[in-house]
């Protein structure tokens, strides 16, 4: 016998709601940790003497968790507990990295490590990101989606602006070891206020969540994905541009600190500056959406984030250098403005029930594609130097934000409303009902219609 689920009650408003302000501000927390390690860990690389190789791996170890555990872990999240695994998520980040500062007092420290620490954070993050819109969703309500994003995005960038300035001082201070001591203590708060959340537990039964194999979810989830073409090509698009990104991110630290002789405090400084970009997208993002439509906001933000991108690669030593931050800082306008939009569309269109499904399988292109980015940057780094890969890559995320131009919502004025899975929902690029990938997916199980959860239904 299936026992019904208990009625949730509805979200209250975002100026009232104590779980979102939970939400938020562990996350708030957990970002100024990460972004002090982005400075942290690459420099204390750099000091146990990291070639662009030895760069290139380090980063590809932080997302080729992606690869690996993307799929699956959207499978786990829609049968699980999204708040409890993103403890779990929280907890393991802790102790990964608190391994670093531990090996370095033993005297044991060296570059295998920092890059088995990397790809343990990696891990945190699959699972962490890709629970964090499913609970998102069931603490908001669906017309505050947009400000809860907002807010979401603006506080990581405001994290990233005071995150590597905070890690290039704390190198200096205390060095590179003892400064990951920050994000230790960043997850450990995030842990916290997300058991503190009451909402957002699981709306569907048990019993139906343990007869639910892995397998034909992890199959539906990348049906609904490809078989739409909003979320199709958001995620190949997407795929590019941070295969680029990640290309001549890979190598920026070492590119400042070799090439352009700045100090491990300046290199903060400039990150942290090329960060502020992305909080003013984030803060304009909602009122240009309202202000032009949603699918005219996303295509001007994205045009807008791809051709400052070179400027980073046409740096060089004295004032030259500044050209790095107001590169990074353009790019980080056009591409967290554009996330913003993005996100709230996909958590209004995909049904609750989906979401982490379909955000699995988008990441494994999504980011599946940034250890191969950063393989590749650090190779040719060593091979061709490091000015001419980073303007590589740089021209490659160009070439990927201009083919927005070719989009389905290129000629559009907003994306379209309603849910994926409702029959009545109306597609403005097609003029007609929308395509109903759950109902394919259900002909693959077996026959039969995919389960669909209260909240799929309310929202």
């Amino acid at each position: 016998m299936t026992t019904a689920p208990a009625p949730v009650a509805p979200a209250p408003p975002l100026s009232r709601n104590r779980d979102f302000a939970l939400l938020w501000s562990g996350e708030a927390v957990s970002v100024l940790g990460s972004m002090t390690t982005l400075v942290v860990l690459p420099v204390l690389a750099v000091s146990l003497g990291a070639s662009a190789g030895w760069m290139g791996i380090l980063t590809a170890a932080v997302w080729l968790p992606w690869l690996v555990f993307g799929l699956p872990a959207g499978a786990w999240v829609d049968r699980g507990d999204n708040r409890r695994l993103m403890i779990a998520a929280d907890l393991l980040g802790a102790l990964v990295l608190a391994s670093v500062p531990l090996a370095w007092a033993l005297g044991v420290l060296g570059l295998p490590h920092l890059v088995l620490a990397a790809l343990g954070s990696g891990v945190k993050d699959v699972v962490f990101r890709t629970a964090y819109p499913g609970l998102l969703t069931r603490l908001v309500r669906p017309q505050d989606l947009e400000a809860a994003n907002g807010r979401v995005y603006g506080t990581e960038s405001a994290m990233q602006v005071a995150g590597p300035g905070a890690g290039g001082l704390l190198v200096q201070l205390v060095g590179g070891a003892l400064a990951l001591v920050v994000d230790v203590v960043s997850f450990l708060v995030s842990a916290l206020c997300l058991w503190r959340i009451r909402g957002g537990r699981p709306e569907r039964a048990a019993q139906d969540q343990e007869r639910e194999r892995v397998g034909p979810m992890v199959r539906e989830g990348l049906r609904v994905t490809f078989g739409d073409r909003y979320l199709a090509w958001f995620t190949v698009q997407g795929g590019a541009s941070n295969f680029a990104l990640t290309g001549y991110q890979t190598l920026l630290v070492l590119f400042l600190l070799r090439d352009l002789e700045a100090t491990p405090g300046s290199v903060g400084l400039l990150l942290a500056l090329g960060a502020t970009g992305g909080l003013v997208g984030a803060v304009v993002a909602a009122r240009v959406s309202r202000l032009l439509g949603s699918a005219r906001a996303m295509l001007l933000l994205q045009l807008a984030g791809g051709p400052p991108a070179l400027l980073v690669g046409l740096a060089g030593p004295g004032h030259g250098i500044w050209l790095v931050p107001l590169g990074s800082a353009l790019v980080g306008l056009g591409l967290v403005g554009a996330n913003v939009v993005r996100g709230a569309f996909r958590q209004r269109w995909v049904p609750a029930d989906l979401l982490g499904r379909t955000s699995g399988a988008a990441a494994v292109v999504n980011f599946g594609t940034m250890p191969l980015g950063a393989l590749v940057a650090g190779g040719l780094g060593g091979a061709v130097g490091l000015r001419a890969t980073i303007l590589l890559m740089a021209g490659l995320h160009v070439v990927a934000t201009l083919a927005t131009l070719l989009s389905p919502w290129a000629r559009l004025r907003d994306l379209p409303s309603g849910r994926l899975d409702d029959p009545g929902h109306r597609d403005p690029a097609r003029g007609r009902g929308g395509v109903r990938p759950g109902r394919a997916a259900a002909g693959a199980a077996g026959g039969r219609a995919p389960r669909r959860g209260r909240a799929a239904r309310r929202r």
